[in-house]
C-alpha cells in the first residue's frame, strides 16, 4: 500500500514534473496559473502604493573603477552613491535601470546580469545589476540637475563622502562576479504577474543522496506558489507553504530559501502587472539539535526521509532522473544561483 506521505506517479507525470524542473534550472519561467497560499492576505502589487522597486547599477571600467554619481538631493547633497532609483509605473526593471544610469551618469548601459536581490518584504525590493557602458558620455558639473550633480569613476581607495556604506558590499559582489561568475546570467523574464510571489522548488535531501520535491496537487502537479505578505520577508512565503503542508514537522525543520533560479516581471500595466514572481530553490533541513523536557540538547539523527505530508493538497515526489538529481544536490551545496537577501 502506498504511504499517504508519498505519491505513486505515472511515468508521464514524472516526466512532466522533471521537465518542468529542468526548465526552471535553466533559468526559464512559466506563467503563474495558481497561487496556493497567502493570496487572501496579499493585495495586487501597485507601484508607489504598496510596492517599491529600486534598481541599482554596478558598472566598471577597464581599470575596475566603479561608476559613481554625486547626489543633488538636499538630504544627501554632494555625497556619492551608485546609480540607483525607483522603478516608475509602466517600466520593466531593465528599462528603469537604463533610464537611471542615463539620467544620473550620462551613459547608455546594457544590463549583464542581476547580482543580488535585497528585500524588506513586498513593499521594498532592490534589484542590483552588473551592467556595462554602451554609449553616451560621463555627466559633468555643467550638466548638473535634480537627478545628480555629476558622475565619476571611483578607484575604491580614494576617500569620498558616501551617501551610505551599504553599497560597498554591492561593489565587492560585482567585482567578484566580474572575475569569477558564481551563478548563471540572470535577467528578468517578460512574464506578467499580479502579486509578489515566491514559486518554490522545495527539496528534501535524503541521507543517501535522494531528493524529494514538495508539489501541490491541484489542479495538476505543480511547484507550490505563495503570495508575499506585508508583515514578513518575501521569503517567508516558503515558511507558509511548509506550515500548511507539514504542520507537525514545521518546528523541527529549518526552511532555507537558497536563491533565485529566475524571476518574472512585466510592469507594463500599472496595478495589474506590477508583481514579481521569484522562482526559488528552497531546502527543508531537519533541525537535529532538539531539547528534552529539562531543556538539555539532544541529538536526533532523523529518518533520512521527508516528514509526512498532512495536507492532502500536497505530496512528496522523489526525483528519479539521475542528471536532475545530481544538479539539485550540487545546487543545494554550492547555492550557485542568484542570492535573495532579506534585510529584516
Amino acid at each position: 500500500m502506498t504511504s499517504p506521505n508519498y505519491m505513486e506517479v505515472t511515468e508521464e507525470q514524472r516526466s512532466q514534473v522533471e521537465k518542468g524542473l529542468e526548465k526552471l534550472l535553466r533559468g526559464e519561467g512559466s506563467e503563474v496559473e495558481v497561487c496556493d497560499v497567502g493570496l487572501e492576505q496579499s493585495k495586487p502589487a501597485t507601484l508607489r502604493k504598496n510596492v517599491t522597486y529600486i534598481v541599482c547599477a554596478v558598472v566598471f571600467n577597464d581599470k575596475e573603477e566603479v561608476l559613481m554619481v554625486q547626489e543633488a538631493r538636499q538630504d544627501c547633497y554632494k555625497q556619492w552613491y551608485l546609480p540607483a532609483g525607483r522603478v516608475e509605473a509602466g517600466e520593466s526593471l531593465e528599462e528603469a535601470l537604463k533610464r537611471e544610469v542615463k539620467e544620473e551618469a550620462g551613459f547608455e548601459c546594457e544590463p549583464l546580469t542581476l547580482l543580488l536581490v535585497q528585500e524588506q518584504g513586498p513593499q521594498w525590493i532592490r534589484f542590483i545589476y552588473l551592467a556595462k557602458v554602451t554609449g553616451g558620455r560621463i555627466k559633468d558639473l555643467s550638466a548638473a540637475d535634480g537627478e545628480s550633480l555629476q558622475a565619476s569613476w571611483w578607484d575604491k581607495q580614494s576617500v569620498i563622502p558616501l551617501r551610505g556604506r551599504d553599497i560597498l558590499p554591492l561593489i565587492e559582489c560585482g567585482l567578484k562576479y566580474r572575475r569569477d561568475p558564481w551563478h548563471p546570467v540572470t535577467l528578468p523574464i517578460d512574464l506578467s504577474c499580479r502579486h509578489v510571489l515566491q514559486r518554490m522548488l522545495l527539496v528534501f535531501t535524503g541521507t543517501e543522496g535522494q531528493i524529494w520535491i514538495l508539489l501541490s496537487k491541484s489542479p495538476d502537479l505543480h511547484l507550490p506558489t505563495a503570495a508575499a505578505v506585508r508583515t514578513h520577508a518575501v521569503t517567508w512565503a516558503a515558511n507558509m507553504v511548509v506550515q500548511e503542508a507539514l504542520p507537525s514537522a514545521y518546528y523541527d525543520h529549518e526552511v532555507h530559501t537558497l536563491g533565485v533560479f529566475s524571476l518574472q516581471h512585466n510592469g507594463r500595466q500599472h496595478g495589474k502587472t506590477d508583481g514579481v514572481c521569484f522562482n526559488t530553490l528552497v531546502a527543508l533541513v531537519p533541525d537535529y539539535v532538539q531539547r528534552n523536557e529539562d531543556g538539555e540538547k539532544v541529538e536526533s539523527t532523523g529518518t533520512g526521509r521527508p516528514p509526512p505530508v498532512e495536507n492532502p493538497r500536497y505530496v512528496w515526489v522523489e526525483v528519479q532522473k539521475q542528471t536532475l538529481r545530481e544538479t539539485l544536490l550540487e545546487k543545494t551545496k554550492t547555492t550557485a544561483i542568484l542570492p535573495l537577501h532579506s534585510l529584516y
